[in-house]
């Protein structure tokens, strides 16, 4: 005769790591609830389910409205480091919605966040900064970031901060120092990129460039750039193997070389020859980039000296695909053609 048994097993499809959800429009509000629970398993439980529902823009609308960003902003002071790092998961998944990334300007998280800067977890900072990154793309979340006040710390923390993360802060700064670069410049950002052109991963060298390029929109920056000898590392990274990096480096010797004292240390550095190595590079940016460069060059009388035996190469870019190039080659060959 069969007798009945009791597995010891859980059921199929079943994760014991994660609240169950309810049913349709009670989903949310019941998840809110075990948020604010004192029991650890029920919030870290809690935390997991959200973070599956918030690849739906629909439940981050729900969330919003319901009022879930206060709970998760209490949770990251939590002591618990699995609910820190899952809550900076949801906020980070929240962040990739317009709804998510309006509603964080709205409820203050720019700086609730910044109280995770130091966390010891990796994984924490890693989400954070990526919160960030999301936010500077907006022109509201660029300047949030700068009125926070955390130019300074995201600077300070960019060589001590693993390589993953280095380039979240990069496309970070990148961002906002379009809008203002002067905190950067008070804290030593040029020194600290200078650093970062030198490293040996590829997309740190091409963002540090990126930030060099923002930095030098306002005077200070470009004066700063050639105070700290930037402009022969980005001279040399004219003929790096990466032509990400090449086209980087070459933007940001457009806008070190707009003085006269940029124009005669990119001379000094001998930047012409590798710049027009540049001309005929597959990568349209980087022709663009390479010609407005030497365009800058030519203001001076010894760089339009050197660059009118090569008006040819120019001429040969008037007929580009790309009108954008060719516009930028008939106003090269104007500058070097000029007669005084």
């Amino acid at each position: 005769m069969a007798h009945a048994r009791i597995s010891m097993y859980l059921p199929p499809n079943i994760n014991p790591t994660q609240a169950d959800i309810a049913y349709g429009c009670w989903a949310l509000p019941n998840l809110k609830k075990e948020l604010q629970s004192e029991d650890l398993l029920t919030r870290q439980k809690a935390l997991m389910a959200l973070c599956d529902l918030m690849h739906d823009p629909e439940y981050v609308y729900q969330a919003i409205s319901i009022g879930c960003l206060g709970s998760l902003t209490a949770l990251l002071k939590d002591s618990d480091s699995l609910v820190r790092i899952k809550t900076t998961e949801a906020l980070c998944i929240m962040a990739t919605h317009s709804v998510g990334r309006t509603s964080f300007l709205e409820h203050d998280i720019i700086l609730a966040l910044s109280s995770l800067l130091n966390d010891s977890h990796s994984a924490c900072r890693e989400n954070l900064h990526q919160v960030y990154k999301q936010l500077a793309q907006l022109p509201a979340g660029a300047q949030g970031i700068i009125n926070s006040g955390l130019i300074p710390s995201l600077v300070w923390k960019l060589p001590r901060e693993e390589e993953d993360i280095q380039e979240l802060i990069l496309d970070t700064l990148a961002f906002c120092l379009q809008k203002d670069a002067t905190e950067a410049l008070g804290s030593r950002a040029v020194p600290f990129l200078k650093q970062r052109l030198l490293s040996t991963n590829k997309n740190i060298r091409s963002k540090a460039a990126q930030v060099l390029i923002a930095i030098s929109i306002p005077l200070e920056g470009k004066n700063q750039v050639r105070k700290y000898d930037v402009i022969p590392i980005l001279v040399y990274l004219l003929k790096d193997k990466e032509q990400e990096v090449q086209a980087s480096a070459a933007g940001a010797l457009m806008y070190a070389t707009v003085t006269t004292e940029g124009k005669y240390a990119a001379l000094d550095a001998d930047a012409i020859d590798p710049l027009l190595q540049l001309l005929s590079s597959p990568l349209s940016k980087v022709r663009l980039n390479a010609t407005k460069a030497l365009t800058m060059l030519a203001e001076a009388p010894e760089g339009r000296q050197l660059l009118q035996a090569q008006v040819p190469a120019f001429r040969n870019l008037e007929s580009d695909y790309n009108k954008t190039i060719q516009r930028a080659a008939q106003i090269a060959i104007k500058v070097i053609e000029w007669k005084p």
